[in-house]
């Protein structure tokens, strides 16, 4: 049997910093938790959403709202928020280089204002169209935060607890989805009064991160190779980590940029051709595939609608679709042990 060793001391005896802790908590407040909140948040209100658009659509027109007519505003509606995601998506590694990890984090909050914004006030101005565009700018806000949050994270995590920490990204998303469904809930703002208070929630997390954030350094890395800010990004590492000495962090950093020098940037289409990392991924595209196709986001959108049609009493959907929210957020924080556990495991046994 190999003797435990242990190659990284400092590893074992460094602790988690409260500079650190609130970094990875409103982070993921204002990003993650936002993200899972908007998955689930349009389910409760399903019914008198359409009530609106038809409502909407006489005022306006002299005449109900033609069925297919109804399908389609519906569709748009849900399915928009993900077209913002892509778009977000692709927009993301430019503003993360203009304004690093934490400046994007900070900007996107913006969106998360602008969208709580139109998604509240739509029904009062009797505006259906501000409902679709609120959905596709929460969109955009999730996509540039589940790119950016998972760096931002990854870049001021010391190597032993990044599994750990990079854990509140998936548990904040859970905790998110369940907080739509308990929200609403009939006895809360699942109602036919109170369903666009619903979006007004959506500012709160992006405030909260708004006046924490902007207190804490940004990420190291990006200091050091993108700006050039040896010193600032020293502080960055010391209030992080907790320590003066961080000259091991600083030179990793730093032979990290020697190594991307003498790096070709490959292209998207020169990555799918070289046998190198073929299949890294086909192993990537294969699991993410299979997890955005496995139904989960329709059911998010749709679970109410899908007891109904199985043919649940009305007033039960509700604490149903409640538990699936519990059960996903539970299976997150068991994930986190595991993790953990395993990570303690290997480092004992290196």
């Amino acid at each position: 049997m190999d003797k435990p060793q242990n190659d990284h001391p400092a590893d074992h005896k460094q602790s988690i910093t409260a500079c650190l802790l609130s970094a990875a908590f409103f982070g993921a407040l204002g990003s993650s938790f936002i993200y899972g909140y908007n998955l689930s948040v349009v389910n409760a209100p399903a019914l008198f959403i359409k009530a609106f658009y038809n409502t909407t659509w006489i005022e306006r027109y002299g005449e109900p709202l033609a069925a297919e007519t109804a399908t389609l505003l519906w569709s748009v509606t849900v399915s928009i928020f993900a077209i913002g995601g892509l778009l977000g998506a692709l927009a993301v590694s430019i503003i993360l280089k203009v304004l690093g990890r934490k400046g994007t984090l900070l900007l996107n909050n913006g969106f998360a204002v602008i969208a709580a914004l139109l998604l509240t006030l739509g029904e009062r101005a009797k505006s259906f169209e501000m409902l679709i565009i609120g959905r596709l700018i929460i969109g955009v806000n999730s996509g540039i935060a589940l790119s950016a949050l998972p760096m931002y994270l990854g870049e001021i995590t010391p190597r032993h607890i990044r599994g750990s920490i990079g854990q509140f990204n998936s548990i904040l998303i859970c905790l998110g989805v369940f907080t739509g469904q308990v929200l609403g809930l009939p006895e809360l703002l699942g109602q036919e009064s109170r369903w666009s208070y619903l979006f007004s929630f959506l500012a709160l997390p992006a405030i909260l991160q708004l006046c924490v954030l902007p207190f804490l350094p940004e990420s190291p890395r990006y200091l050091l190779i993108e700006r050039r800010d040896e010193a600032g990004a020293e502080r960055a590492f010391q209030r992080f980590l907790g320590k003066k000495d961080v000259s091991q962090e600083l030179e990793e950093v730093h032979a990290e940029a020697r190594a991307q020098e003498n790096q070709h940037m490959a292209s998207m289409l020169q990555l799918l051709r070289s046998p190198a990392v073929r299949w890294q991924l086909i192993t990537i595209i294969i699991t993410m595939a299979c997890y955005q196709l496995c139904g989960l986001n329709a059911i998010w959108y749709y679970t109410n609608g899908i007891l109904r049609n199985a043919g649940f009493a009305e007033n039960i959907i509700p604490y149903i679709t409640l538990t699936t929210g519990a059960i996903e957020t539970l299976a997150a924080i068991i994930s986190v042990s595991i993790v953990t556990l395993n990570q303690s495991n290997v480092r004992f046994w290196a």
